[in-house]
């Protein structure tokens, strides 16, 4: 058990931060998993849209480094290329 109080604050607050980034994490992987839902379904409208929605949420899940940015790159990457292999096109083609 934490002595001073130092250190009784430094675990209240790796506590709060612990619970804050398990939300932002939850997040970022139901954003992710609606998204590859909405591609296999074919709906490429909604896809794109979700898809876009999942990269908002990955980029500021690392911003805040809650995850590496690599690993926000790469799932976003993978996203992309789902949408794209299923016909859709890349939500920063425009179009």
């Amino acid at each position: 058990m934490a002595h001073t109080r130092s250190v009784r604050k430094r675990v209240r607050i790796s506590l709060e931060r612990g619970r804050r980034n398990r939300s932002m994490r939850s997040q970022s992987k139901t954003y992710v998993a609606r998204a590859e839902k909405t591609i296999q379904a074919g709906d490429f409208g909604p896809a794109e849209e979700a898809v876009k929605q999942a990269i908002s949420i990955l980029d500021r899940t690392a911003r805040k480094g809650v995850i590496h940015p690599n690993s926000a790159a790469h799932r976003k990457s993978s996203l992309v290329r789902k949408l794209v292999a299923s016909g859709g096109s890349s939500p920063g083609a425009g179009g």
